[in-house]
């Protein structure tokens, strides 16, 4: 059998922390995966309020756009392969209707046969406290084969800016599909500067 295509989806909800989901685009853009993007009506919302980009803008990133009440588009289908899919940041709400297989949108349709393909699902769950009741629901998530990935700093890097923390989150998470973002500064190596120039 054939390698499965080098697409990845990945998926924007309406959670704090849009800008996990916009630097995964930015960072895929000049690699040879076909990126397929997914954004919630709540996702738009926050955009406006955490970053001065247009919708439009970050569905430029992407290399397919699909309408989040388009249930019938290519990723809806098991049959469309894909490497995976990213949920960044991924909302409570989101999470728990991937948990209990009951989706609403081509967001969490597109995570649902991602799961029941069994390709990699990573979550980007972005919620503080958690209670009983979520912490069950990912749970059975991980037991269904997701990976629960919240967006938490790196603070030995000692970042100098916000920046650096989402570029070294975003590494982490691409390292899950075995993609090399080229900008992840690993513990007990150089960092890719020092790496490239020799110094």
């Amino acid at each position: 059998m054939t390698n499965a295509p080098s697409r990845l989806i990945v998926g924007i909800s309406g959670a704090s922390g849009v800008r996990y989901g916009v630097r995964l685009l930015e960072t895929l853009r000049p690699l040879p995966i076909e990126t397929h993007l997914v954004m919630s009506r709540s996702a738009e919302m926050t955009l406006a309020h955490e970053t001065d980009l247009k919708p439009a803008e970050v569905r430029a990133l992407a290399d397919v756009n699909h309408a989040v009440a388009d249930v019938g588009a290519a990723i809806s289908s098991g049959s469309f392969r894909t490497l995976g899919m990213v949920i960044a940041p991924c909302s409570i709400r989101t999470m728990s209707e991937i948990a209990t297989g009951v989706t609403s949108s081509l967001l969490t349709r597109a995570a649902d046969v991602v799961l029941k393909e069994r390709r990699r699902l990573v979550l980007m769950v972005r919620e503080t406290p958690l209670h009983l009741g979520h912490l069950r629901s990912l749970t059975a998530l991980a037991e269904m084969g997701a990976i629960i990935a919240p967006p938490v700093p790196a603070l030995y890097i000692r970042p100098d800016s916000v920046d650096e923390l989402v570029d070294h989150t975003v590494g982490r998470v691409l390292d899950l599909f075995d993609i090399d973002s080229g900008r992840l500064r690993r513990w007990g190596e150089a960092p890719p500067e020092d790496a490239e120039t020799g110094d």
